[in-house]
C-alpha cells in the first residue's frame, strides 16, 4: 500500500561529534516505542487511503454539487414563466442548504449507519448521527469518510432538487421546506440503505450503480404525486405556457452534463478503469439520447428544438445512471436512443392525454428513464451479448431472466414505497402549513408573492 506523503527518510552521521548525542538517544528508546504504539491506528488508517481515489472523489463530490447549483437550477429557472424564475433559483439553492444538515443530522446514519456495525435491511443504525462516529482519520474503503459523507451528500441534495420540477410555479416556499425535509428522511435516506446502505434491495443483487431507483425513480414518483395532489397550474390545457428563456436552460444543461460525470464515474468511488467506463457510457448515452428526441421531434413536427435536444439529453443521462457501472459502450448507445425515444412519448403522453401538470417534465423524464435504465442494466449487464455485453451478473444471478427478476422488484418496491410515503407527507404537509399559493398569487407570481423580487428590471 502506499503511503501518504511519500517514504520516512533516515537520518546518520559521519560526524565522530554525534557520537555520544546518538547514544544518549538509545535511553529513550521505550518512551518513543510506546509512543509510536499509540499512533499505530491513526498510521494504519492513513495508509488505507488511496491518493488517486481521493482526489477523483473529491473533484467528483465538486461535480454532483454543481448539477444541482448552477445547472439544475439554471435548467428549471429557463423553462419556467418569467414572475416565478426567482422562486424556481430560491428552491434550489435552499434545498442546497437545508438537505446539507438534513443529511449531518440523520439522513446519512439512516442509509448507511456506522462502520463496524451489522446494518438492518431496511435502515441503517443510528451511530452517524450528527456524523458522531466520521473523524478526520476515518477511512471508507480507499478514501477517507468524511468525503464519502460529503459525496453522498451532494445526492442527497439533487435528488429533492429534482422534485422542485414537478410542483413549480405554484407551492408554499414554506411547504417546499417542510415536505423535502420529511421526505428526504422517510423516502430517500432508506431507499439509499436498501440499494447502497447494506440493505436487502442490494444484498438481492440489484444492479443502481449511480441511483436509477435511489435517485431518479424516488424523485420522479415524488414529483408526480405531488402534481397530482396540487393539481394543475391555472390555465394548464388553455393557456399557453412557454418557457421564458432557453439560454439559461440550455446553459443549465451544458453544466448538467458535466456535472453528471461526477455523478456517474464518481459512483466508482475510485479513480480505476469502472469510473472511466462509468464515464465513457454516460456521455454515449446522453449523446444518442439528444439526438433520438431530436430526431423524434423533427420527424413529427419538421423541426428540431432547442428545448427538445437539451431534454434529450436528460433524459440520456437518467436512463444511463443505474446502468452506468453494469454496460458497455455498444449498450450504452442503445440505451441513449432508448431513452429518446421513450422519454419524449412518456412527455407526450402524462401532459396530452392524461393531462397530468407535472410541470416540467420530471416523472416522464427522469422516472421512466430511470426505471427504463435500471431494466436495461438488467439485460445489457450480460456477458453473452458479443458488442453489447457488459460487465456481468451479479454474484448468485446466472441470466438475465434472474437480473430482470432483481431489477423489476428494485422498481417497482422503489416506485410503490416512494408513491405512499409521499402522498402521506404531502397531505400532512397541506394540513400544517398549506401547500399551495392562492389563485391571485399565482397570477402575481411567486417571486413577487413569496420573495418580494423580481427576476429581471423590465
Amino acid at each position: 500500500m502506499e503511503m501518504i506523503g511519500g517514504p520516512i527518510k533516515s537520518h546518520s552521521s559521519n560526524d565522530a561529534r554525534d557520537i555520544p548525542v546518538a547514544l544518549s538517544k538509545v535511553k529513550r528508546l521505550p518512551v518513543v516505542a510506546a509512543l509510536l504504539a499509540l499512533l499505530l491506528p491513526a498510521t494504519a488508517s492513513a495508509q488505507e487511503i488511496n491518493g488517486a481515489d481521493t482526489a477523483w472523489i473529491l473533484t467528483s463530490t465538486a461535480l454532483v454539487l454543481f448539477m444541482t447549483i448552477p445547472g439544475l437550477s439554471l435548467f428549471y429557472a429557463g423553462l419556467v414563466r418569467v414572475r416565478n424564475v426567482l422562486s424556481v433559483l430560491m428552491q434550489c439553492f435552499a434545498l442546497t442548504c437545508l438537505m446539507s444538515l438534513v443529511w449531518f443530522a440523520l439522513g446519512y446514519t439512516i442509509a448507511f449507519g456506522s462502520d463496524g456495525v451489522e446494518q438492518g435491511a431496511f435502515i441503517g443504525d443510528f451511530g452517524n448521527v450528527f456524523f458522531a462516529n466520521i473523524a478526520m482519520d476515518s477511512v471508507n474503503g480507499t478514501i477517507p469518510a468524511t468525503l464519502f459523507a460529503i459525496f453522498q451528500m451532494t445526492f442527497a441534495i439533487i435528488t429533492p432538487a429534482l422534485i422542485v420540477g414537478a410542483f413549480a410555479e405554484r407551492m408554499k416556499f414554506s411547504a417546499m421546506l417542510l415536505f423535502s425535509t420529511i421526505w428526504l428522511i422517510f423516502v430517500y435516506a432508506p431507499v439509499c440503505h436498501w440499494v447502497w446502505g447494506g440493505g436487502w434491495l442490494g444484498n438481492m443483487g440489484l444492479q443502481d450503480f449511480a441511483g436509477g431507483t435511489v435517485v431518479h425513480i424516488t424523485a420522479a414518483v415524488a414529483a408526480l404525486v405531488a402534481a397530482l395532489v396540487m393539481g394543475p397550474r391555472k390555465g394548464f390545457g388553455h393557456v399557453a405556457m412557454p418557457p421564458h428563456n432557453l439560454t439559461l436552460t440550455v446553459a443549465g444543461a451544458g453544466m448538467l452534463w458535466v456535472g453528471w460525470f461526477g455523478f456517474n464515474a464518481g459512483s466508482a468511488v475510485a479513480a480505476d478503469s469502472s469510473a472511466a467506463m462509468a464515464m465513457l457510457v454516460t456521455h454515449l448515452s446522453a449523446a444518442c439520447g439528444s439526438l433520438a428526441w431530436m430526431a423524434m421531434e423533427w420527424i413529427r413536427h419538421g423541426k428540431p428544438s432547442v428545448l427538445g435536444i437539451v431534454t434529450g439529453m436528460v433524459a440520456g443521462l437518467g436512463t444511463i445512471t443505474p446502468a452506468s457501472g453494469s454496460v458497455g459502450p455498444a449498450g450504452a448507445v442503445v440505451i441513449g436512443l432508448s431513452a429518446g425515444v421513450v422519454c419524449y412519448f412518456a412527455t407526450n403522453y402524462l401532459k396530452q392525454k392524461l393531462k397530468i401538470d407535472d410541470s416540467l417534465d420530471v416523472f416522464p423524464v427522469h422516472g421512466v428513464g430511470g426505471m427504463l435504465g435500471t431494466m436495461l442494466a438488467g439485460i445489457f449487464c450480460s456477458t453473452q451479448l458479443g458488442l453489447f455485453s457488459g460487465n456481468g451478473f451479479s454474484d448468485g444471478i446466472d441470466s438475465i431472466g434472474g437480473q430482470l427478476m432483481v431489477q423489476g422488484t428494485g422498481v417497482i418496491s422503489t416506485l410503490v414505497y416512494t408513491a405512499v410515503v409521499s402522498y402521506i407527507i404531502l397531505k400532512l404537509v397541506d394540513m400544517v402549513v398549506g401547500l399551495r399559493v392562492s389563485e391571485e398569487e399565482e397570477t402575481q407570481g411567486l417571486d413577487l408573492v413569496l420573495h418580494d423580487e423580481r427576476g429581471y428590471d423590465l
